[in-house]
């Protein structure tokens, strides 16, 4: 298949730039995979969608504070994107500057050094602090939350809470981006989906700034995904053997979860799963675990895009997508949700 079977107009201004004043106030569009209709919904309809037999998976990761902005000794401006941080020192970062950064050069902060960079990895480099400074309380005391590259404004104070879900595990921090399947989860929801008896399962992805790289081969076949680490434990395994044998639906909340309980089933059997993961899933892969999955829309020619159409087939999400934007839904991270069953 190639890329640009995957495309579709998107006017500009249903790119959602803020999100709601309430969580669960986005809208929801069903889509029936088999016959490919469309529903359009609330998302607080996602109650009435659910039975007392599923099983909702959620990531728990937590959005770091991940985008710093400092200076080079020469005063050049320098902005340090967190990929991924390796321990309490050390991280693998996006450097950019208008001229290419030495081996050695040290990151200032209030005209004080507390990065040097050691080593070049690809498009990465891995940092280091200076001293004994760890790099949670630099990010504590410089760092922004890092907005996808569509949002066309700097993140404020509203965004630490927002672009963060309620159940955001602070013992799972590392994602550089939002699960946002699960930004539209407020506390008084997830009351009343436990109320109705439906089961919750949670796992880790740390959602990596690869995930906002476009697709680069016209050939989908020959993408080379990123790597996310991911974690599935045992209680996680059990809650969806118990789903399944009880002929109960496992949904994911957010294609996060999907690549976390696909990546750790082997042989059909979901297994405890720790590690990155670079599965790429595209139509014609055949689903082991998950049923349904709740998301947000995603952008064209985009590996998402490319999941769900896995999931419910090309065409049945591109003209659920065209339907989404003759109703002027709202696109993206901060944007309404799919619920695909």
């Amino acid at each position: 298949m190639k890329k640009a079977d995957f495309n579709f107009e998107l006017p500009s201004e249903l790119i959602a730039q803020q999100p709601l004043a309430q969580r669960s106030r986005s809208r929801l569009l069903k889509l029936d995979k088999q016959s490919g209709q469309t529903t359009d919904l609330m998302f607080t309809d996602i109650l009435n969608e659910l039975n007392d037999n599923d099983l909702l998976v959620f990531n728990n990761t937590k959005v770091i504070p991940a985008r710093l902005l400092a200076q080079k000794a020469t005063g050049g401006k320098v902005e340090v994107f967190i990929e991924r941080v390796l321990n309490s020192g050390q991280a693998k970062a996006m450097l950019k500057t208008n001229k290419a950064v030495k081996l050695g050069t040290e990151i200032y902060f209030d005209e004080v050094p507390k990065l040097v960079v050691t080593a070049r990895q690809g498009m990465f480099y891995l940092v280091e602090t200076v001293g004994d400074m760890a790099l949670s309380e630099l990010m504590e005391s410089h760092g922004h939350m890092p907005l996808p590259p569509y949002i066309s404004r700097a993140a404020d104070e509203t965004d630490d809470e927002r672009y963060q879900t309620v159940y955001a595990d602070d013992n799972e921090a590392g994602a550089v981006a939002a699960p946002t399947a699960g930004l539209h989860f407020d506390d008084e929801l997830l009351a009343e989906i436990q109320a109705k008896g439906v089961q919750s399962a949670f796992v880790t992805l740390h959602v990596g700034a690869g995930t906002f790289q476009p697709v680069k081969t016209d050939d989908i076949e020959a993408h080379q995904m990123h790597k996310e680490w991911l974690k599935v434990d045992q209680s996680v395994c059990t809650a969806v053997q118990k789903t399944q044998a009880k002929g109960g639906r496992v949904i994911a909340v957010g294609t996060t979860a999907v690549r976390c309980l696909e990546t750790a089933t082997v042989d059909g059997v979901i297994q405890p799963f720790e590690g990155d993961t670079e599965i790429f899933i595209y139509p014609g892969y055949d689903f082991k675990t998950i049923d349904g999955l709740i998301t947000n829309f995603h952008l064209p020619e985009s590996t998402l895009v490319m999941l769900v159409s896995a999931m419910a087939g090309r065409e049945n999400i591109l003209n659920a997508y065209q339907h989404a934007v003759d109703e002027h839904y709202r696109f993206f991270s901060y944007g309404d949700a799919m619920l695909i069953v």
